[in-house]
């Protein structure tokens, strides 16, 4: 009997992005709700939000301890849906970039950006689009990045001396120091978004977080060294928990659930089969468009199949060292490490650069043992975990030069990963982003130098 065969479900590209969108953002109200119920936080949810909307947020601020878990997955549902509406209503023609700029907006929802501090760096780009005669649709991918300043709008509004005050909720001085702010980073984003492309070589699917590291290096310079300003520390930074915590559980049972249906859909529309996802996965991820190259309904699986493996990596990690585990930070650099599934990202490239944090880890803990002095990091400390959601946007490196690079790439973000967020204090949030800008820096030139494979695989797939 002759299988039948089902057509695949061909769907505008941007609509699909909208949908995505949807999805997430009524899959974070779900959980707030049924979690409040779970967890006896029903009557505190909106005194949780309350309080994650009024605090400064520097890196890392971990919304679960700050307002509870589910008031931080509130506050991802309403930033989620205000982005979602927005690509409705400015009738914007979504793309990977807009998937990606969605899902890093979510991420952060978590650990430092918050349904009030969204919109300020949002209007700056708002306000460069008029005074260039431009359509703000068309930027509405800029928009989203723009929230990696997110931080600077909260500590100008409640905490930074020059601006704020402890007995009035907002000071007039703030307010016009958070427009001015605005302003100056909605002109200067989109021209050092094309800029930071030249120094990485497209080497880091996180182009922002380079170009954001160094204007945030140089915001957080002015505002305190040049000022005189002491710094503050985050007001709740990550606790050590185990994996098998309220947090852990219900963070997994949610983005299993979430990433299978995210993987039934996207069956669905390709046909009720995974045709396709094969050549996806040979893709080296090197200046890559997979919903123009193999579809949104492979896109979908490849979501939801490298989510799931990202979540794993985590568990393992959580399980067999000593750290953070599930804190609000991890739940969303989950969200984050699947920004450029659309766009470049893979399990088949991007396992090599999560093994080179491993080798590190291996290195460093035979040295201790050799020359007798203590490891003071493990896999699980929040700030690696960070690192190696944000690495796996050097997976071109896999693509293009091979499996041990690719390793190399993550071996040298792991030593990075701790070192730059004192460049801009934590205020900007693309940090794992700057650390792959800057790993991709100092390895594309090396490699070139001396290997001839990257221009043998630029564009085709990997063996």
């Amino acid at each position: 009997m002759e299988k039948k065969k089902f057509k695949v479900i061909d769907i505008d590209n941007s609509f699909v992005d909208k949908l995505v969108a949807l999805y997430f953002s009524i899959f974070f109200l779900l959980l707030s709700f049924i979690s409040s119920l779970l967890l006896g936080e029903k009557g505190e949810v909106w005194k949780g939000l309350f309080s994650i909307i009024s605090s400064p947020s520097p890196l890392v601020t971990d919304y679960f301890r700050l307002g509870g878990l589910s008031s931080a997955f509130l506050n991802a549902g309403l930033c989620g849906i205000s982005c979602t509406l927005l690509m409705f209503l400015l009738k914007a023609k979504c793309n990977y970039s807009t998937y990606a700029g969605f899902f890093l907006v979510v991420a952060h929802c978590f650990y430092g950006l918050n349904v009030l501090n969204m919109w300020p760096p949002m209007l700056g780009i708002l306000v460069y689009t008029h005074v260039r005669r431009e359509n703000f649709g068309d930027y509405l991918s800029v928009a989203f990045y723009s929230t990696a300043f997110a931080p600077f709008i909260s500590e100008i509004l409640f905490r930074y001396p020059l601006t704020s005050s402890p007995t009035t909720s907002f000071t007039l001085a703030g307010l016009i120091v958070v427009i001015l702010f605005s302003i100056f980073i909605g002109f200067a984003i989109p021209a050092m978004l094309k800029g930071a492309k030249l120094l990485h070589r497209e080497m880091s699917l996180y182009n922002g977080g380079l170009a954001f590291g160094l204007l945030g290096m140089f915001l957080y310079s002015f505002m305190y060294n040049i000022m005189g300003v002491t710094p503050e520390k985050s007001i709740a930074p990550p606790e050590s928990s185990t994996l098998f915590g309220k947090e852990g559980i219900l963070c997994n049972l949610f983005f299993f659930v979430a990433f299978a249906i995210a993987i039934i859909v996207g069956w669905f529309l390709n046909g009720r089969s995974f045709r396709g996802l094969g050549k996806l996965m040979k893709d080296p991820g090197f200046k890559s468009d997979f919903l123009e190259k193999y579809g949104d309904g492979v896109t979908m699986i490849n979501l939801g199949v490298y989510g799931m493996m990202m979540v794993l990596y985590f568990d393992l990690c959580i399980l067999l060292t000593e750290g953070q585990g599930w804190t609000g930070a991890t739940c969303g650099i989950v969200l984050a490490s699947v920004a450029f599934t659309a766009s470049g990202q893979n399990i088949r490239n991007v396992w090599p650069v999560l093994s080179g944090y491993v080798l590190l880890y291996l290195f460093v803990s035979v040295l201790s043992r050799i020359f007798g002095f203590p490891v003071s990091w493990t896999l699980s400390t929040q700030a690696f975990m960070n690192g190696a959601a944000f690495a796996t946007g050097l997976c071109p490196f896999t693509g293009r030069y091979g499996k041990r690079y690719g390793a190399a790439a993550g071996f040298v973000s792991a030593v990075l990963c701790t070192a730059t967020s004192v460049m801009h204090g934590g205020f900007m949030l693309y940090n794992g982003g700057l650390v792959a800008g800057l790993s991709a820096m100092i390895l594309s030139p090396m490699i070139d130098h001396y290997s001839k494979r990257g221009e043998e695989l630029d564009g085709e797939l990997m063996d």
